[in-house]
């Protein structure tokens, strides 16, 4: 299959920033800083793992015309903060780390509501010295998934909700992590699914939460207790991907500096403590006509239409090669365990939580389909282009989706299996070569290199497990 070259279309929807009150140019952004008597800017870059990376400047040094480099090799650390080591990497990215210039994206610009001075946070975007993108950096590969959609006059709309764990501080990683204490002074010892009480446990620090969101413009839309022990999910208004992404990689900052002001960390791992169940990011997501502000998945008498099929078809045809871009490390495999609350199937159907792809039930305006299987450790740049990714592809090769699931998928066979393990994740990412043509081959051979380095690590370290079970029967 054959892809349209990229172009530099639009992939925010123009009223994004003026919606928000966010400048959109620089003159606009300096006019913002001006405006607050910001003095410091802290100039954010994420990297593969959605770290953030980047340099700290007064706001006397925060200029148009200085700009601001980074080794390219920033963009391809491990999490643990290495360099792979890929003999195939001197292919994909130059040996002499060569810098990247960095341009501030003006209307990602948010103030830092915990600093003691007024500090700002800006998003900046990695280009090369002829100012073409570095197309392996995470919000590009997003970018350029979102252009493929404007170059045939489609926007895709998507709707986080990511679930995280509040944990009590843990400064040795030797000792399973626990609930934190709550202001009755205990901590939770049982299943809250949907309690109130349970939220209110934490009202300290969920009020600075909402004010800290409020003050970034994150659009937090509601908060719910989920199944596990500390267990939390916030779910965000619908929007532009690249704005969502932006704002889930901001709210993850925000998270865990509340939370250590409160005395407790807030995690993302998908499987943070045994006996527990995993924190996802499920992403629903739906198609409009620029044109016609038409939601493609319905047609004009409120059925479901083609679009909406195939979109599903291309979800299950290719999720099971970008899996190691939904469940990025080992811990990842320990939430996809089976069971409703973590489907390893990509069966869909209506309001059915034990399918992959589930359809809430909408109206034909609302029409749209959630991704069950990115776990909440994911990039959200790279995952919202994966799943945005794998739907393009079935829109453009018409691809028929299987027939919808009936009853619990969790208990019954399927067609398409799921990667077990990162290992089989890594060696399946981008094998369709239209689909690694779509992400970039730069892209995913980085990206290849950089969870097989982190997997390698991983085997290094021998686990209570091992020393118990194994040390004195084997």
């Amino acid at each position: 299959m054959s892809l349209p070259a990229s172009s530099p279309a639009p992939t925010r929807a123009p009223a994004a920033a003026a919606a928000e009150g966010l400048p959109g140019h620089f003159h606009e952004l300096e006019a913002w800083l001006n405006q607050r008597r910001i003095t410091e800017i802290e100039c954010l870059v994420p990297d593969l793992t959605g770290v953030a990376r980047g340099k700290i400047l007064p706001r006397s040094k925060f200029t148009e015309d200085r700009g601001m480099r980074l080794p390219e090799s920033i963009i391809g650390l491990t999490v643990t903060g290495n360099w792979p080591e890929d003999e195939k990497l001197a292919e994909l990215i130059s040996e002499t780390d060569r810098d990247m210039h960095l341009l501030p994206d003006a209307s990602t610009v948010r103030p830092v509501p915990w600093a003691t001075e007024p500090t700002a946070q800006v998003i900046h975007d990695c280009h090369f010295r002829d100012g073409s993108e570095v197309d392996y950096a995470p919000r590009s590969v997003l970018k350029n998934v979102l252009r493929l959609y404007a170059q045939r006059g489609w926007r895709p709309v998507v709707a986080p909700e990511i679930e995280f764990y509040l944990v009590a501080k843990n400064t040795d990683p030797d000792q399973p992590l626990r609930p934190p204490l709550g202001r009755s002074g205990r901590a939770e010892t049982s299943r809250q699914h949907y309690s109130i009480d349970a939220v209110n446990e934490f009202d300290p620090l969920f009020e600075d939460i909402y004010d800290y969101c409020e003050a970034m413009g994150l659009d937090i839309d509601t908060l719910i207790h989920e199944v596990g022990a500390g267990q939390m999910e916030i779910n965000f208004l619908h929007g532009d991907a690249l704005d969502l992404a932006d704002k889930v990689f901001f709210f993850k900052r925000t998270l865990r500096e509340a939370a250590l002001r409160h005395n407790m960390y807030a995690t993302f791992m998908a499987k943070p403590m045994a006996g527990e169940p995993g924190s996802a990011m499920h992403v629903h997501q739906s198609v409009i006509d620029l044109a016609s502000g038409r939601n493609l998945f319905s047609n004009p008498d409120g059925s479901a239409s083609t679009a909406f099929t195939h979109y599903i078809g291309g979800l299950q045809k290719y999720i099971p090669h970008v899996m190691a871009l939904f469940a990025p490390y080992v811990n990842s495999y320990r939430r996809l365990g089976g069971g409703a609350a973590a489907p390893t199937n990509v069966e869909w159907g209506t309001d059915n939580r034990t399918v992959g792809i589930r359809v809430p039930s909408a109206n034909a305006h609302n029409r749209r389909l959630e991704n069950r299987v990115i776990g909440a450790d994911a990039n959200p740049y790279v995952a919202l282009a994966a799943t945005l990714a794998c739907g393009y592809l079935g829109m453009l090769g018409q691809i028929e989706a299987l027939p919808e699931a009936g009853g619990n998928a969790c208990t019954q066979p399927t067609t398409i299996e799921l990667p077990q393990s990162l290992p089989e994740a890594v060696r399946l990412l981008g094998q369709p070569p239209e689909l690694e043509q779509l992400l970039g081959r730069r892209f995913c051979g980085i990206y290849r290199a950089v969870k097989t380095s982190e997997y390698a690590e991983f085997m290094q370290v021998i686990s209570p497990w091992e020393r118990e079970h194994l040390l004195q029967h084997v």
